[in-house]
């Protein structure tokens, strides 16, 4: 994933305003918690949403804190005019300052408790969106769950271990092919993450000539926790292979990357 590309597609701040369906929500859920950098964007975006709220809102405290500080500022030359040997004490005018210096205390208090509870407000909008997102992926992950365990139980499901190559001697994989729904689920918990800027990639074979077909790319491999795909298939298979390409695939394998390999038995 390319970090920035992300952040500045515009899908963050749909996720904080809302507009994005269930399953958008899951996948912008499961970046915030492998990318600690989006999720400090997320945060980010909640807090200037709030700081706009307050800023077009009817009463300022900031702005009059700010304008009653300008009217206790003294100048030099304000101090200078003020006779020192002046008799008789002006209470009346001592009164007004302390008023507006308590005034202006007040309104600090009260604009650093607004502040404190704006961030409380972000706090918890955060927490909940976070709270929704795992709510998601958990009905997503259960989805999927009973989606496989039926599939396991399909009498007429073809079920095709991939053992391993030479290019790495301790990977694994497994397809569940329902050749009637023209559908192949592909178990891939037995490889390995692939490098940076590889992708693995998923071929139906056919034997005699070998001929090659992609089924696609497994390009949410590392995000993917369960590592079950589902592929459509619309091949007389024989075989099924997976093989590690650059990043977008490519149009025919690297035999010398074939991970694993399998051949159809029924």
């Amino acid at each position: 994933m390319n970090i920035e590309q992300y952040i500045s597609s515009g899908i963050l701040e749909l996720y904080v305003y809302g507009a994005l369906s269930e399953k958008e929500n899951a996948e912008v859920y499961k970046a915030l918690k492998k990318h600690p950098e989006i999720e400090e964007e997320v945060k980010e975006i909640e807090k200037s949403l709030m700081q706009l709220s307050a800023a077009t809102a009817p009463y300022n405290p900031e702005s009059v804190f700010n304008r009653i500080k300008e009217k206790l500022s003294f100048t030099d030359n304000e101090i200078d005019v003020i006779p020192i040997t002046r008799a008789r004490t002006n209470w009346t005018t001592y009164i007004g300052w302390a008023a507006s210096i308590a005034l202006l205390i007040g309104l600090f208090l009260q604009f650093n408790k607004n502040r404190e509870l704006r961030k409380q407000v972000v706090d918890a909008q955060i927490e909940q969106t976070l709270l929704e997102g795992k709510i998601n992926v958990a009905e997503e992950d259960l989805s999927k769950a009973k989606t496989l365990l039926s599939v396991l139980r399909d009498k007429d499901i073809i079920q095709i271990p991939l053992q391993a190559q030479k290019v790495a001697p301790n990977a694994y994989a497994a397809v569940y092919w329902d050749k009637e729904k023209q559908t192949a689920y592909i178990d891939v918990e037995g490889l390995p993450n692939p490098p940076k800027g590889k992708v693995y990639q998923v071929w139906s074979l056919k034997l005699d000539p070998l001929t090659p077909t992609s089924l696609g790319i497994l390009d949410t491999f590392t995000e993917d926790e369960n590592k079950i795909f589902t592929l459509t298939n619309t091949n007389e298979s024989e075989a099924f292979g997976i093989t590690l390409e650059p990043e977008g695939g490519s149009e025919s394998p690297t035999m010398e990357q074939l991970y694993t390999l399998g051949v159809v038995t029924s």
